[in-house]
């Protein structure tokens, strides 16, 4: 009796595919990401062609929803192109949510602590600061990750729980206002700590514009300084990067750095820009640190197209609110979403990347 073989089965990266391909795998991901959500609306009893409309009408079809998607759009925009210089060196940032919460931290404790300063200074410190205080939380991860060889994923996702703990302690603590009536908020920025606003709306325009030139010098950084080819084939073959002699150690610590750092900007934008105040976790993001992971996947890794994506998933957030109140639907219902579109965008990337081989 013969004995029986048990193929061997290889995952093998593929060639790097064509931009075609890659647009193809995404579009498909996004589809069936979008019949997921179809099958789970109408699970929960919902037509899921009402539902997908409100959520148009919610997020892009009025001015007003309009402007309350631009605004929800400006930290995931930051926080997203963050995200894409981390990722492209294939260090996984999942903390962006506490960089997030350490930046607007640090900007209110300017703001608070310097409320007499001209806004021509005390702005700009507070973006500084800002910047500053989300690098500080995403260089620990990177120190851990090179030093001690501890997977960055865990570290800096346990990191934002720490992140949250602090602002729940500074809010309910030392900086709880006192002309705040038991509300667990900070005193009020003076006028000059707050970004102005387009209008009666929500849109702090200033900082649309940092995102935007940020989005563009680190689209030019990665794509046409030595460091950003670095950072590329880092990403790409890090074992290859090694045996070219390029500092592994120094790359993590300048992509946790600057992903950090742009997160912690858009802390600011949120406490400045939009509340004025310290708040509890959930009202200075609502989750936006972990959606601009989403924002950046979308974009394919791309800066600049980051722009776009985390427009579109700030009308998803708005549209998202719209339902939850239309068709009384659990708040969660979003990040499920939100999870489901990761998953399918994440997966369709990896089909493209790898494939599997069986030998007999």
């Amino acid at each position: 009796m013969k004995h029986l073989r048990i193929p061997k089965m290889h995952i093998q990266r593929r060639p790097n595919p064509s931009k075609t391909t890659q647009v193809v795998a995404l579009a498909l991901s996004l589809v069936f990401a979008f019949i997921t959500i179809a099958i789970l609306f109408f699970v929960l009893g919902v037509d899921p062609l009402f539902a997908f409309v409100r959520i148009f009408r919610g997020g892009f079809g009025s001015v007003y929803g309009l402007t309350e998607t631009v605004s929800k759009a400006i930290p995931l925009m930051l926080a997203g192109i963050g995200l894409t210089i981390a990722f492209r060196a294939r260090v996984y940032n999942i903390g962006a949510e506490g960089q997030l919460l350490i930046g607007a931290i640090v900007a209110t404790g300017i703001a608070l602590g310097f409320p007499d300063l001209p806004s021509t200074i005390l702005l700009p410190a507070m973006f500084i600061g800002g910047f500053l205080g989300g690098a500080m939380w995403g260089i620990v991860p990177a120190i851990l990750k090179t030093r001690l060889r501890v997977d960055e994923v865990l570290t800096s996702l346990m990191m934002v729980y720490i992140a949250i703990e602090a602002v729940n302690y500074l809010i309910y603590g030392p900086w709880k206002g006192p002309d705040e009536s038991g509300f667990p908020y900070t005193s009020a920025f003076s006028p000059a700590g707050r970004i102005p606003r387009i209008g009666i709306t929500r849109i702090h325009y200033p900082t649309v514009i940092i995102a935007i030139l940020l989005a563009v010098l680190i689209y030019l950084i990665i794509e046409r300084t030595r460091i950003g080819y670095e950072i590329r084939v880092t990403g790409e073959n890090p074992e290859a990067a090694r045996f070219a002699g390029m500092n592994y150690h120094k790359i993590v610590l300048l992509v946790m750095s600057i992903s950090g750092g742009m997160a912690g900007l858009a802390g600011v934008g949120e406490v400045a820009g939009i509340h004025y105040r310290l708040r509890y976790p959930g009202g200075i993001s609502p989750g936006y640190g972990f959606t601009a992971i989403i924002v950046a996947w979308l974009a394919r890794l791309n800066p600049i197209a980051s722009l776009v994506t985390a427009f579109l998933l700030g009308g998803l957030l708005v549209g998202g609110d719209a339902i939850q109140v239309a068709l009384r639907l659990p708040a969660a219902i979003i990040q499920i979403f939100n999870g489901i579109i990761l998953l399918f965008v994440i997966g369709g990337d990896v089909l493209t990347r790898y494939k599997l081989s069986v030998e007999a």
